[in-house]
């Protein structure tokens, strides 16, 4: 069974946030297949994006390959995080992971959480 994003880029990878993902997969104590991304409900603007090494992939996990790097999109966090730019930046302070997500509304203040609306599922999706 195909996915029901199959025509759809569900998140683009920046070269920065490639070449971190390809080395925190190669420093992984254990053998993984790449990171994978989510959100859940928490934080002052209602959501915030999580991310961890992943052992495997998951059933409905969306899997994004680009620039050499395997990201994994969780099932639940499709919808929130459909046409987002995953980059990484460095500056004189921290280094970290930054969604450029078109569905995001607001975010508060401390930047680590954010309030996002989920996009609309495709009409062939909705189909199936």
């Amino acid at each position: 069974m195909g996915s029901l994003f199959a025509s759809l880029k569900v998140v683009s990878i920046t070269d920065a946030a490639a070449e971190r993902v390809k080395a925190l997969v190669a420093g992984a104590d254990r053998p993984v297949v790449g990171l994978r991304v989510g959100v859940r409900n928490g934080g002052c603007a209602g959501m915030s994006y999580t991310m961890e090494l992943a052992d495997d992939v998951k059933p409905g996990d969306e899997v994004v390959e680009d620039k050499g790097a395997t990201v994994l999109i969780d099932a639940r966090a499709v919808l929130f995080l459909l046409g987002t730019e995953m980059d990484f930046q460095t500056t004189k302070l921290a280094s970290q992971f930054v969604f450029n997500n078109p569905n995001q509304t607001s975010a508060c203040g401390c930047g680590e959480s954010v309030a996002i609306t989920p996009a609309a599922q495709p009409e062939h999706a909705s189909a199936h």
